[in-house]
Order: C-alpha cells, then sequence, then structure tokens
C-alpha cells in the first residue's frame, strides 16, 4: 500500500500556523487535522487560540473543540483518532494538513507510533504521586536517570505526569521508557509526511507576537473564560497556559498586571520548549516569518509542499 501523503505545518506558539495552513489548504485542496493538546476541549477557545469560523475561511477543520474540558486524554487516544480522520480525509481525494505546536501528537501520530498498553496500578502510581510531590521534579529526574538517562535528560522537571509515567512504565513492564520508544517505532509508518516549520531569524520578533497576542486574548475575553473554568473543571484549567498564570489575580494574590507578565513569559518559555522540540527534526523545512511578507511565506511554503510530494 501506498503511503498516504500528510503536510504537517509546525512551529512555536503565535508563528502564524493557522494563517499559513488555511492558506495552503485553499491553494493545495486540503483539509486541516489539528495537533494541539487544548484545542481538542470545549470551551477552551481563547486560551488555546482555536480558530474562529471566520480565521478557518469555510476550510474543514478537525480534531477539534470535541471533547469536555474534564476529560483526559491521551496522546494514544489522539494518534488512534487522528489516524482515522486522515484516512478518511485521503478517501476524499484531499490533502491531510497536519497544523499544531504539540510535538508529541504530531511525531506520534506521523511515525505511527505504537503506544505501550500496560494496566493502571493505582497504589503505584499513588506512591509515586507522593514521591513526585515530597522531592520535586529535578529529584525525581536524578532518580529516573539511574537507569535511564536519556528520558531524564528530555524530560521537563514540571512535567509531572510523564516523569511519573517514566517510573510507571519501567516497573510494570522491565523496560525503560527509551526502549519502550524505540519498539514502538519499529513499524514503518502509514505515512509519506512533509514538514513545514515556522521559524524566526530574529527570536525577539516572535517574543513580540506572543506578547500582542496575550493583550488580545485578555480584549476577547480570556479572564472570564478563566474564571468560568476555575469553577467547573479546575484540573484541564490548571494545565492550559492562559488560565494558570491568572489565578493568583482571580484569588487576589498578584494585580492584573502582574498576572499578565507572568503570563507572557509563561507563553514565551512554552515556545522555547517548542522550537528546542522541532528543531531536532532534520526533515522540517524551515520558512523565516520575519524576513519576508505573508505573501512570500505562503508561495515558499507552496512551493515546497508541490516539489517535495504530494
Amino acid at each position: 500500500m501506498q503511503n498516504i501523503p500528510v503536510l504537517a505545518v509546525v512551529g512555536p506558539t503565535a508563528s502564524g500556523k493557522t494563517a499559513l495552513s488555511v492558506e495552503l489548504a485553499k491553494q493545495l485542496g486540503g483539509e486541516i487535522v489539528s495537533a494541539d493538546s487544548m484545542q481538542i476541549y470545549k470551551g477552551m477557545d481563547i486560551a488555546s487560540a482555536k480558530p474562529t469560523e471566520s480565521e478557518k475561511q469555510g476550510i474543514p477543520h478537525h480534531m477539534m473543540d470535541f471533547l469536555p474540558p474534564e476529560t483526559p486524554y491521551s496522546a494514544a487516544e489522539y494518534v488512534k483518532a487522528a489516524r482515522a480522520c486522515i484516512l478518511d480525509i485521503r478517501k476524499r481525494q484531499k490533502l491531510p494538513i497536519l497544523v499544531g505546536g504539540t510535538g508529541l501528537y504530531v511525531d506520534s501520530l506521523l511515525t505511527d507510533t505504537q503506544f505501550i498498553e500496560t494496566e493502571t496500578d493505582f497504589e503505584l502510581r499513588a506512591r509515586l504521586e507522593a514521591e513526585f510531590d515530597a522531592l520535586g521534579g529535578e529529584k525525581m529526574l536524578e532518580k529516573l536517570a539511574v537507569f535511564d538517562n536519556d528520558t531524564a535528560a528530555r524530560l521537563h522537571p514540571n512535567n509531572r505526569k510523564r516523569i511519573i509515567r517514566a517510573f510507571e512504565v519501567y516497573q510494570l513492564t522491565g523496560k525503560t521508557m527509551t526502549e519502550a520508544l524505540a519498539a514502538s517505532r519499529e513499524n514503518p509508518s502509514l505515512f509519506a509526511p512533509q514538514y513545514i516549520g515556522i521559524a524566526f531569524e530574529n527570536r525577539e520578533v516572535l517574543y513580540d507576537r506572543i506578547n500582542r497576542r496575550v493583550d488580545e486574548m485578555l480584549k476577547n475575553g480570556l479572564l472570564a473564560e478563566a474564571r468560568a473554568f476555575y469553577k467547573g473543571t479546575p484540573d484541564t484549567a490548571a494545565q492550559a497556559i492562559g488560565y494558570k498564570e491568572l489565578k493568583p489575580f482571580l484569588d487576589g494574590v498578584l494585580s492584573l498586571d502582574e498576572a499578565v507578565e507572568n503570563l507572557k513569559r509563561a507563553t514565551r518559555n512554552y515556545a522555547k520548549r517548542q522550537i528546542t522540540w522541532f528543531k531536532r527534526n532534520p526533515q522540517i523545512h524551515w520558512i523565516y516569518a520575519d524576513t519576508c511578507s505573508p505573501e512570500t511565506l505562503l508561495a515558499q511554503a507552496v512551493a515546497y509542499a508541490e516539489t517535495e510530494r504530494i
């Protein structure tokens, strides 16, 4: 069976992925599949920068706005659903365009990762959670490095969920997460991906875009959205950049200016982590948004997509 062509548009938050992908879909006959771990949730519209109907310009968008925000959702579940979505798009002779900044979703889907399935041991998880809360992320990563240095090196100390999962997998299967990931990618992928990445030669241009986007989100009602989520579904809201930074203001602990500055800083730091993730992929064709006009950016992206594949 011939591999299915997929065009992936990746890059940091606020880089212009949505606008570029919509124009690519219009020119190349595509439909968009979101690869964003927060845009899957209903109601988390402003914080996740979910595109409006006007911004979609009539292009179908999939894997977006379908899940109640209190519902946990794993990368494995995303891959299964997004794979089916891409197959359906291709049946209709359209080009699947994968768009988003959640690197784990992008990589797991396009390499067709087969995830480890283990029975949940709630007692073990509770012990690991208690240990993490007592020791902190840095100490847990030191312990993880004793038997899985590669995983410890790539995880952030604040990534409580994945650090705990690395211990869990090792204790339940006898395999490190590094070994499990290598085994999960032994089968050839269904897809023939081509990657376009949006980058900035001058990082300050991106940071200015991020700051302006945060200001626009606040004008559009981000505070009200955050307040509503902390009343109803705090677990999901607590994970989302855009909510947790505003909570100290909602609780009367910080001024709005302080909370907003923390939000801008957190978003810039998130963008740095996204850039680090995607820069590891040598297949990505980078286009620099601060060195050309939007029209030139689109022309370069179309030319690359048409030349390379698809």
